[in-house]
């Protein structure tokens, strides 16, 4: 496949990457534009843009943030990443010990939560996880692009027990 087209079919990520210069001054350290690569499930692509070691965030830290050995979230820190969810796929159900910010960048994508309810999120909307079991479903014919930021939390507590993780193993 063409390096400049995404395992999707769906472009390459542009990435821009700031920091300070020896006089405090800000500069741009890095720019990448790369694609996005079928996961071992192959009901996906993904792109890592960015991690943090720790919340909060630690500015001075001059590692690039994609190097940094992630999983599908960061145990004490964040994680964003690209998401292309191919047509008429789906993920397993999970559940991490983070809060999830998902906006979605093109398509559309169906969530469906472990009792069942299920809500379709369009091109612009966004969705907060917040610990819950769920999965992600894309119910059409083209790829859904869906930007992921993860910032660690504790477990949820239900009746005083924390819920489990229950996690994919996806890089």
């Amino acid at each position: 496949m063409n390096e400049h087209i995404s395992d999707s079919g769906l472009p390459p990520i542009q990435r821009v990457i700031t920091g300070h210069d020896a006089n405090g001054r800000a500069v741009f350290k890095s720019e990448d534009v790369t694609p996005t690569r079928m996961i071992p499930s192959g009901d996906a692509s993904f792109l890592l843009i960015w991690t943090t070691a720790t919340v909060p965030a630690d500015n001075n830290d001059e590692t690039d943030g994609r190097h940094r050995e992630a999983g599908l979230t960061l145990n004490g820190g964040s994680v964003i990443r690209i998401v292309d969810m191919l047509p008429g796929k789906e993920s397993p159900m999970h559940r991490t010990n983070s809060i999830d910010y998902g906006i979605v960048l093109e398509g559309e994508i169906e969530l469906e939560l472990d009792d069942g309810a299920k809500r379709t999120v369009r091109q612009g909307g966004i969705i907060v996880q917040r610990g819950t079991n769920h999965l992600w479903r894309n119910t059409t014919n083209k790829p859904c692009r869906i930007a992921f930021i993860l910032i660690e939390a504790p477990a949820y507590l239900h009746d005083g027990a924390p819920l489990p993780e229950d996690k994919p193993d996806h890089k």
